[in-house]
């Protein structure tokens, strides 16, 4: 039987959170969900799997609660588990970034939807299409003519883009779209003019657009390695 995989996060000022975690956990280890929820001050950031009467279960159960009401969720499948066990965490941050006037819950940056995004690469229009992720992550797979930073680490960010053109609009993207909340922050806070983010990251891209302008496939952190552009796990 297939296991249904799903992605999602939110920046939300949360409080309580020792309560949400247990109450979290219980859900997820009565449903026999595996994978990893982290819970900040800042927000939810969740990867979970398992049998897909027991996904909808999940988020049936977590979109009941007001503050996570109109979270959507990135699906896909795979043959077996991809996750050893469940983590539910208390983190400082969902995504961790070390810039505490980064506030991605009170502040967005500008968003583009894939299909917009796949427009603007078929006009050819003048970007800087800056891939946010890691060295490793980007070896597997990246839009054409993306710029790397050669990271190793989502903290590097901030130092690496120090030089960064400015002349052209930035689009930028990472893998489901939370790194890109802070990143994108990050460039309008220092006086970058025109800064735009991938909704949903790769993961939504593949979803709604597939192939077109992306070459290889997309790491993910989990047993499956990476997605191809149909959201199958590569063949190692």
């Amino acid at each position: 039987m297939q296991t249904l995989n799903i992605a999602s996060y939110k920046f939300i000022t949360l409080d309580n959170l020792p309560e949400l975690r247990i109450s979290l956990l219980n859900e997820c280890e009565t449903l026999k969900l595996k994978g990893t929820i982290l819970l900040s001050p800042e927000g939810i950031n969740l990867t979970l799997a398992g049998r897909t009467a027991a996904i909808a279960a999940f988020t049936t159960y977590l979109t009941a609660d007001p503050r996570f009401d109109d979270m959507t969720f990135r699906e896909s499948y795979s043959a077996a588990q991809p996750f050893k066990r469940l983590k539910v965490k208390l983190k400082k941050e969902i995504i961790t970034f070390r810039l505490p006037e980064i506030r991605p819950e009170i502040q967005r940056a500008p968003a583009i939807s894939p299909q917009q995004f796949k427009q603007w690469l078929d006009e050819g229009r003048k970007l800087t299409i800056l891939d946010t992720r890691n060295d490793y992550e980007v070896e597997l797979g990246t839009f054409a003519g993306a710029t790397q930073l050669n990271i190793q680490d989502f903290c590097e960010f901030p130092k690496a883009v120090e030089n960064l053109p400015t002349e052209k609009p930035i689009v930028l993207f990472c893998t489901g779209g939370v790194r890109c909340e802070k990143a994108g922050l990050h460039l309008l806070n220092k006086g970058f003019p025109e800064v735009y983010q991938l909704d949903g990251g790769i993961l939504n891209y593949f979803s709604m657009i597939g192939a077109a302008h992306y070459t290889g496939a997309c790491f993910v952190f989990d047993e499956r390695v990476a997605l191809q552009p149909n959201l199958e796990p590569i063949t190692l």
